[in-house]
């Protein structure tokens, strides 16, 4: 059974920061692309970052510079560090882990909200 597990998020002001956390169990989880989506009320789910098995990662434009997306294939965990945080990021933030077809799983999801 898969099951991904996110934790981290909570309420921080503007210009804060706050590290989440997803860990893996029930996959090969250095060889799945790890990735981070949010979706705020009212949008669609959106790509935040992503990491492949070979290392390589990108950002929505959104973040870029401001989030970076991290992983420990040791721990079957994902992280994704969120600085300079802005009340546009407020979303619930979703842990996504895919190998094609047949291996695409989610997190339930953790809710962060940026405070102005």
């Amino acid at each position: 059974q898969v099951q991904l597990e996110e934790s981290g998020g909570g309420l921080v002001q503007t210009g804060g920061s706050l590290r989440l956390s997803c860990v893996a169990s029930g996959i090969s989880f250095s060889i799945y692309v790890m990735a981070w989506y949010r979706q705020a009320p009212g949008k669609r789910r959106e790509l935040v970052a992503a990491s492949a098995s070979g290392g390589s990662t990108n950002y929505a434009d959104s973040v870029k510079g401001r989030f970076t997306i991290s992983r420990d294939n040791a721990k079957n965990t994902v992280y994704l560090q969120m600085n300079s945080l802005k009340p546009e990021d407020t979303a619930v933030y979703y842990c996504n882990s895919y190998r094609g077809p047949g291996g695409d799983y989610w997190g339930q999801g953790t809710q962060v909200t940026v405070s102005s």
